[in-house]
């Protein structure tokens, strides 16, 4: 597929600009998705200011929501103009790293190693997703459709904010019957706070300083909320759980 697209490019610090730039090929493995929905990560915020380094030129974003518009031939169980999203966190699948179950630790296949942040390539070590085109690698374990029933704005969350919030819930091996405490219920705490029930913890506290946060915490699962400008919230939760 030739021509050109549009995209926004890191520049230098506070300075990130609609440039274009050629829409790229595919290798066998990979998928080109024509973006559709996508938004702005913090992480996003803190490349303009300077404050994580990426290179110069490089299309930010890692939240992806479009349709496929080139499938490499090895990608099996897609096709052409499906509704899909990608993770913001797009390992191969191949190296040490996520074979360990550490996929964000991924080193990459051709050195089999560990990396820091390895497996966020989206706006990080590759091109991202606030562009009108977007190369999705290892296509194959990277995609996920959408149903039907849902919209782009539904699922929006799901590359990042809910993938995130979900997996400090799994990180945390909560187990069925487990007392939870989660601190601050924005996007991602909120995500965690639904991963936590779904875990299976028979009590959740969430805390937080907003009114709507701590609505929206209820709603999602939370058994108990703490407003952290009107009570310790340390003392609060030994009175709750017993000192356990």
């Amino acid at each position: 597929m030739s021509g050109n697209m549009k995209a926004a490019a890191f520049i230098e610090k506070g300075r990130i600009e609609i440039v274009e730039k050629p829409i790229p090929d595919i290798g066998d493995n990979d998928a080109l998705i024509r973006i559709t929905t996508t938004t702005i990560c913090g992480t996003d915020v803190h490349i303009l200011k300077g404050e994580y380094p990426v290179e110069q030129g490089l299309t930010i974003g890692h939240e992806p929501v479009g349709t496929i518009e080139k499938l490499g031939k090895n990608v099996q169980g897609y096709e052409e103009g499906q509704r899909v999203i990608a993770g913001a966190i797009c390992p191969s699948f191949y190296s040490y790293a996520c074979q360990d179950g550490l996929p964000a630790q991924d080193g990459g296949c051709h050195h089999h190693g560990y990396k820091p942040m390895g497996g966020w390539r989206f706006g990080n070590t590759i091109d991202g997703a606030q562009a009108e085109f977007l190369v999705v690698p290892d296509a194959q374990a990277n995609l996920a459709p959408v149903p039907d029933g849902l919209s782009d704005e539904q699922v929006l969350m799901c590359p990042d904010i809910m993938s995130t919030g979900f997996a400090g819930a799994e990180s945390a091996n909560i187990k069925i019957g487990d007392i939870v405490a989660i601190f601050a219920q924005g996007p991602i705490g909120l995500c965690a706070t639904a991963g936590a029930r779904l875990k299976g913890a028979s009590l959740i506290i969430a805390i937080d300083g907003i009114d709507e946060r701590l609505a929206y915490a209820r709603q999602l699962g939370a058994d108990i909320t703490l407003d952290y400008r009107q009570v310790d919230v340390i003392q609060e939760i030994m009175k709750i759980t017993g000192g356990r």
